[in-house]
């Protein structure tokens, strides 16, 4: 089970009625957050999360509508007396950008774990979640996240038995554990079929349209996607500022065919979305305007 919370969808700024984009999710008891703007700390507790069991952030990139809120989201988890690590991802930079924001909150009671993106692409198993990051087109060097909470095949107790492979260790090579015991290797593969479809989410802002979007997004349960802009005049500035509008959006859902797609980081000038998706869901259908604080939680498929 994945439970999934868009804390905010505007860009630039926050307003009265629009937090900064930011997105939560958590697992088996592992939290991650994507992007910290200002205000991430209040869409938390608007929805009834905490800070503290954060167990990693990643960064977009290093405008401050992404990043701006990390300072007091980090005290505020000092605070709160957490003591156990802290990993932070983002493009390259990173330990300098976070090092410069602590200025105001040089002392924490844990300690910070930095991961730098250099290359196009980057993948990493954190906790429950396998996460691929994704180089994609905006004026400063942007990435976009795919998070998958990956599912082992189904345990087949006959080739288990067969190879006569002790019970006790049965639920241990279902976890994907490799086994060694009574002179023998015992491993996933021996009791396992071929893996099953798992969840999976994609989150990114700030870009052109990429092939790179679609390709991570393809066989996605929920894809959440910047939309800069619905007003079809400024699409002009879309392209001049690296932005996407919706209509270029929704051709991308389109090509991926996620389950749906949630648009987000809307500019200040956009105050009612919704206005425009007509001619978007012409485009993709399943396509949805989100608004700050949607949820979904997110679960395997029934098994045939």
């Amino acid at each position: 089970m994945l439970d999934v919370c868009l804390l905010g969808t505007g860009g630039m700024m926050p307003l009265p009625y629009r937090w900064l984009t930011a997105l939560m999710t958590r697992c088996e008891g592992s939290n991650l957050l994507i992007d910290c703007g200002e205000g991430t700390q209040i869409a938390l507790k608007e929805k009834g999360w905490s800070p503290k069991p954060i167990n990693y952030i990643c960064f977009t990139h290093y405008h401050a509508d992404h990043i701006s809120g990390l300072p007091g989201l980090l005290l505020t988890m000092g605070n709160a007396e957490r003591t156990e690590p802290l990993t932070l991802i983002g493009p390259k930079g990173l330990e300098k950008v976070v090092g410069a924001l602590r200025m105001i909150a040089p002392e924490l009671p844990f300690s910070l774990k930095f991961i730098e993106l250099t290359e196009n692409a980057h993948q990493f198993k954190l906790g429950p979640y396998v996460l691929d990051a994704y180089r994609v087109n905006h004026n400063v060097i942007c990435y976009g996240y795919a998070i998958t909470i990956p599912r082992t095949g189904r345990f087949d107790v006959e080739r288990a038995r067969a190879q006569e492979i002790p019970q006790k260790f049965w639920s241990r090579l279902q976890k994907g554990e490799r086994v060694e015991a009574e002179g023998r290797i015992l491993t996933p593969d021996m009791v396992l079929g071929p893996d099953r479809k798992g969840i999976k989410v994609t989150y990114c802002t700030d870009t052109r349209p990429v092939p790179a979007i679609g390709e991570y997004a393809k066989g996605a349960d929920l894809m959440i996607c910047e939309g800069m802009y619905g007003e079809k005049d400024k699409a002009a500035k879309a392209r001049e500022y690296k932005h996407m509008t919706f209509y270029e959006a929704a051709r991308l859902a389109k090509e991926a065919g996620p389950k749906e797609m949630w648009l987000t980081h809307y500019s200040p000038s956009l105050t009612r979305p919704e206005e425009y998706m007509e001619e978007v869901r012409a485009i993709f259908p399943a396509a949805k305007a989100a608004r700050d604080g949607w949820s979904r939680e997110l679960g395997f498929e029934e098994d045939e």
